[in-house]
């Protein structure tokens, strides 16, 4: 059934405008007969923030902004899905166009600047679940607002009572000034507020994990302090990284010249240098979350082994199909099998030290 939805899917979503071809898909998702994916490998089963995941392929924030369609998603055969990036109040975005497909480099830049029905509706939406399956949410600050960590907060206290975990996105760079919150002063004082915040919404439903997004264009130093700060405040853990502002290596040269975040495969060996580097830093404090580039098993496997317990993808979804999913599960196990591992947990970190190491990635 997957593998006939990708086949006729694909030639008419990429004849389309990107942004028509993702509303297309989201319209697909709610009104499409979708079975469900077969259970999962006991294997590919981990434990995190104190949830149990069926398995580490989640679908990163982005793609189902609005908890729109979390449920199909899931049926899809995804471990976990992660909504948003969601503002307090609606806001339209950023004009359009704000979606680039780069074919010849199997990437995507994207200036959407946090398009949001607001987290009233999406509170509405999460709450009318069955609630199977696990559901996060991220968390975005409207434009126009003075106080952003205000709107954090406003999120957590609305969105708690109906997510799984909740991640502090402080990294996308279509939001004017949004990354000046990775700075020191800024990151402690939004970190106690949400904390605090996460604490009082704890009181009538369970205490809800909290996570923190951040970018892959952060220098080191920033890093350390970025790490620092989250260990104090005792994060549930870390998801590295959102888009980059910068455009590694590209081919097609006439749309690299547009604004927005690049993801995809260019993004692959920045985004698992800077997972590296803070698995490195976290010492085992607490779990991360690698995504950027991954489009196949073996690329999931490397971040894994750099550090990840948990992965993300969606670019690669738009150039490898919804197959992608199963594709990646499978070789996740015929991995496992060759380097005799009895659970994903024995590799995450393998390979931190030694990435380190290396030269810095053009």
């Amino acid at each position: 059934m997957i593998a006939l939805f990708d086949r006729l899917a694909a030639p008419l979503l990429r004849r389309l405008d990107p942004e028509a071809a993702h509303a297309l898909a989201l319209n697909a998702l709610k009104f499409a007969p979708l079975p469900r994916s077969a259970p999962d490998d006991d294997r590919l089963r981990v434990q995190a923030f104190g949830l149990t995941f069926p398995n580490p392929v989640g679908l990163a924030a982005g793609f189902d902004k609005n908890a729109e369609v979390v449920d199909p998603l899931l049926r899809l055969g995804f471990g976990f899905v992660e909504a948003g990036g969601v503002t307090p109040k609606p806001q339209p975005g950023n004009p359009r166009p704000r979606l680039f497909r780069l074919d010849a480099d199997e990437a995507v830049i994207n200036r959407f600047g946090f398009n949001s029905d607001g987290l009233d509706a999406v509170a509405k939406r999460l709450a009318a679940r069955a609630r199977k399956g696990i559901v996060g949410v991220n968390l975005g600050a409207n434009k126009d607002t003075v106080d952003r960590a205000a709107d954090y907060v406003a999120c957590i206290e609305a969105l708690a009572p109906f997510a799984s975990f909740l991640t502090v996105n402080v990294s996308s760079p279509n939001t004017p000034g949004l990354r000046n919150l990775q700075q020191a002063a800024a990151l402690d004082d939004l970190l106690a507020r949400v904390t605090e915040a996460r604490e009082r919404a704890a009181e009538g439903s369970p205490r809800r994990p909290i996570l923190l997004k951040i970018a892959p264009d952060l220098a080191l130093a920033d890093l350390d302090d970025v790490v620092g700060i989250a260990r104090r405040h005792r994060v549930d853990g870390m998801v590295i990284g959102n888009t980059t502002i910068g455009r590694p290596n590209l081919r097609e040269i006439e749309k690299a010249k547009e604004p927005g975040g690049l993801s995809g495969r260019p993004l692959f060996a920045l985004s698992t240098r800077m997972l590296a580097e803070t698995y490195v830093r976290t010492e085992g404090t607490f779990p991360l979350v690698g995504v950027g580039g991954i489009d196949s098993g073996a690329a999931a496997f490397a971040k894994i082994k750099a550090g990840a317990t948990l992965i993300q993808l969606y670019t690669g979804l738009i150039f490898h199909g919804i197959g992608l999913v199963d594709t990646i599960k499978k070789d996740l196990l015929d991995l496992m099998r060759i380097g005799r591992l009895d659970a994903l947990a024995q590799a995450v970190g393998r390979d931190a030290a030694a990435i380190t190491a290396e030269p810095w990635p053009d």
